[in-house]
């Protein structure tokens, strides 16, 4: 699949050569197998995948799945309700910003000395979430009690063959990489118990939860249900006017999601008291500053918090991103921005596509010559009847103003391409708003200019996505089984 990269190609005397634009690093075309991946211990070379990752290298298929199926068996073996000890490190949203994963680790402190709870979406939107699947994976073979991993809302197989993580997993890796990547998701805990005092979960909180027993009773080795307690967990909201609510009601229906619930500060608090908890501590909403403290309970502490670690997200939002870090009693956030990435078409667009605009203002502009030409031929026959002449003059100009136009917006798409890029990542099914073409380079800009703008642009792509098609289309499909990959796997490495 072709990338647009910083590579230009000069003209010489013999063939084409590739000249590499200055502070670009091309991507490395090494693929590492299992032997190289893995040590004669048998565990992840971690500081190798992390620099072989940066580079936009690949596994083989083998040493991609060896990492998925061992880190499952360890995820399997763990309670749907986790219980970590602080110090802790709570993370976010990730959604495939494997830099900005880097730049986290890099702050937050080494996963060998550092206790870390990541609270799920890993993939998805960015373009590089097989590459934080496969490093946080890897860390969970080498610290398995120093890094736990929880589900989010993209961690199914609905959403991520809506959005990216499919197509992802098609070019860089194969079909099996991406079945197996569900296997191990389904795998995945739902929720953590911080220091015994802090409840932290994706989502939020349900009207099924009324105790912590009921997490530990339930059975998460599935696909995500579309409403029930583990939707709830991964896809509900605190209510828009949290502390402040005009209801009675603890929890009303998510219209923001399409699914699930809003919960109140009512539901929070009669929650926390019920189970002698300090607080929630959760994700899936992406923050200005990274974080949210919300009201606070009788106990003078915030009663809900929420953590995002993906700055800049979408390249669009413009964010910040948190982390927080719970020791000795004390809670503290660290902030980060964005690092700089390579970058990648809109949905891994091949470039004949993405090259349509250009292409377009070219015979736009050919059109308009050649509806002039005729126009001047018109007014030069004299024969037909004044009022057939100006009938046919007529109908050219309104022609050419319709060429017009589509010339002033293939012109617009060429000259902020990039942009308009970025706004058609935010929008569903990546068509632009009405009329945004129109209105020009400006018109772009100030439709992405600000966190508030990009997070109401982006706004439906935070629901559930439709259903899923008829049975008898591709992922109709029983996927194979961890087991079956582990034996497969065997098999290969004899």
């Amino acid at each position: 699949m072709d990338r647009a990269r910083g590579l230009s190609s000069r003209s010489k005397a013999g063939p084409k050569v590739l000249k590499r634009a200055p502070g670009v690093e091309p991507p490395t075309s090494k693929v590492l197998g299992i032997n190289e991946v893995f040590d004669e211990k048998g565990k992840p070379r971690i500081d190798l995948l992390k620099e072989h990752f940066r580079k936009e290298g690949v596994l083989s298929e083998a040493a991609a799945v060896k990492i998925l199926v061992t880190a499952s068996e360890l995820l399997r073996a763990e309670p749907t309700l986790l219980e970590v000890p602080a110090p802790a490190t709570v993370c976010g949203d990730i959604h495939g910003q494997y830099y900005d994963l880097l730049k986290l680790l890099d702050i937050g402190g080494d996963p060998s000395t550092t206790r870390y709870l990541f609270m799920g979406d890993y993939v998805d939107r960015g373009y590089f979430s097989i590459e934080c699947v496969l490093l946080l994976w890897s860390y969970k073979i080498l610290h398995p009690n120093n890094l736990f991993l929880l589900r989010g809302n993209h961690e199914c197989r609905h959403l991520t063959e809506y959005f990216t993580f499919f197509t992802e997993c098609q070019v860089k890796y194969t079909e099996e990489v991406y079945d197996v990547c569900m296997e191990t998701f389904d795998c995945l805990p739902l929720a953590a118990l911080m220091n015994g005092q802090f409840l932290c979960v994706h989502g939020g909180l349900s009207p099924q939860l009324k105790t912590l027993d009921d997490l530990r009773h339930l059975n998460r080795f599935q696909e995500p249900p579309p409403h029930g307690l583990m939707c709830d967990l991964l896809w509900s909201d605190p209510a828009k006017d949290f502390g402040n609510e005009d209801t009675t009601e603890h929890f009303m229906n998510n219209t923001a999601r399409g699914c699930s619930y809003f919960y109140t500060y009512a539901a929070v608090c009669s929650f926390l008291q019920r189970n002698r908890l300090l607080s929630v501590v959760r994700a899936h909403e992406a923050q200005d500053m990274g974080y949210r403290m919300y009201k606070k309970t009788e106990d003078n502490f915030p009663s809900l918090i929420t953590i995002f670690s993906a700055p800049n997200y979408l390249d669009a939002y413009n964010n910040r991103a948190a982390m927080l870090r719970y020791k000795d009693n004390v809670l503290n956030i660290r902030q980060f921005n964005a690092s700089p990435h390579p970058y990648w078409l809109p949905n891994f667009m091949d470039v004949f596509t993405w090259s349509l605009p250009f292409v377009g203002e070219k015979v736009s502009e050919m059109l308009q010559c050649v509806l002039n030409v005729a126009e001047t031929a018109a007014e030069e026959d004299e024969d037909p009847a004044e009022a057939d002449i100006q009938r046919r003059r007529e109908k050219i100009r309104q022609k050419i103003r319709a060429i017009g136009k589509v010339a002033r917006m293939f012109s617009t798409l060429r000259q902020a391409s990039e942009s308009v890029d970025v706004l058609r990542g935010l929008c569903p099914d990546g068509s632009l708003p009405k009329g945004v073409l129109a209105a020009g380079p400006l018109g772009i800009e100030q439709a992405i200019e600000g966190f508030q703008e990009a997070k109401a642009a982006d706004a439906e792509n935070e629901r559930m996505p439709p259903a899923k098609p008829p049975s008898g289309t591709r992922r109709a499909r029983r996927s194979p089984t961890l087991e079956t990959k582990m034996g497969k796997l065997k098999v290969n490495l004899k």
